[in-house]
């Protein structure tokens, strides 16, 4: 006899569960907020067709193009909040515990 698969099935908005991955999409930063531990790298991909750059007072990036990426590895616990440099209402914050 055949079985169906009826379980539910887990999916996710644009970044997989438990990557340290952001996404530049709509003029946001997803996930917003993201929690990582020290030592990760979080890259953050930008989607849209306008550039855009990630800024805070611990880490810059260059202007991003639509597919480009821009890495960051975190060597302290803290709160980092980030903005883009272009547009400075889009805003996020890592979390290094």
């Amino acid at each position: 006899k055949p079985t169906s698969n009826t379980s539910p099935v887990q999916t996710t908005q644009s970044v997989p569960q438990g990557s340290n991955s952001i996404v530049i999409e709509n003029f946001s930063f997803n996930p917003n907020t993201i929690t990582v531990k020290v030592g990760d790298t979080v890259t953050w991909t930008n989607k849209d067709s306008t550039v855009h750059t990630i800024k805070s007072d611990s880490f810059n990036s260059t202007p991003l193009n639509k597919v480009d990426t821009f890495k960051f590895t975190f060597t302290t616990k803290g709160s980092f909040a980030y903005a883009c440099g272009i547009h400075p209402s889009m805003t996020g914050t890592i979390i290094v515990e």
